[in-house]
């Protein structure tokens, strides 16, 4: 009689020790890969350097690429890695970096949508964001070119297309670009 092994179950911990950690977020004890396509990645870059460049010229905060936070009280054990992510100045210390996995919760998260995501794994991400206290989350469509934004305090989401204007709303104040921007960013330059 053949014997199945249980799988093996991780700790945060073990994606710090992990040679290619960095590539994996840990849900349930378990490894999942953070794999993001050219598009996707591209797309995360320039958002990342229009809202890190005004959170920087502003000293707003700090703005991160694939962060990892561990900061879900409802599950102590999970990772994850938002594509983009920022924490307002006052919550974090000035005069140090987390070390390991960051236990604040952001501000706002970010997920750009690759291909092989499924619908379903991205609306989990944000019930978990929305739920850990996120007050802000912005889910980057590349298919569609569209970005819905959830919010915190509303049980709905809003969705917008290239000719509207994405804002940091209360979160970033005074953050404002046209959607298009990320999508296309050699053509709004």
């Amino acid at each position: 009689m053949a014997t199945i092994e249980p799988p093996i179950r991780y700790k945060p911990e073990d994606l710090l020790k992990m040679p290619n950690g960095d590539r994996y977020e840990l849900v349930n004890g378990q490894l999942v890969e953070k794999a993001m396509g050219w598009e996707a990645s591209e797309i995360a870059s320039q958002l990342f350097l229009l809202l890190g460049s005004f959170v920087r010229d502003h000293q707003l905060g700090r703005t991160v690429v694939e962060g990892s936070y561990q900061c879900f009280a409802d599950a102590p054990d999970k990772v994850r890695k938002p594509d983009v992510s920022f924490i307002r100045r006052e919550r974090m210390p000035a005069d140090k970096r987390p070390k390991g996995h960051n236990p604040i919760v952001p501000d706002l998260v970010v997920e750009v949508v690759s291909p092989h995501d499924l619908f379903s794994e991205v609306e989990v991400k944000v019930e978990e964001y929305l739920r850990a206290g996120v007050s802000l989350v912005w889910v980057v469509s590349p298919e569609t070119r569209t970005i819905n934004v959830y919010r915190l305090e509303e049980p709905t989401s809003s969705r917008l297309h290239a000719d509207d204007d994405l804002t940091g709303e209360d979160i970033v104040p005074g953050f404002h670009c046209r959607v298009r921007q990320i999508f296309e960013p050699e053509e709004s330059a």
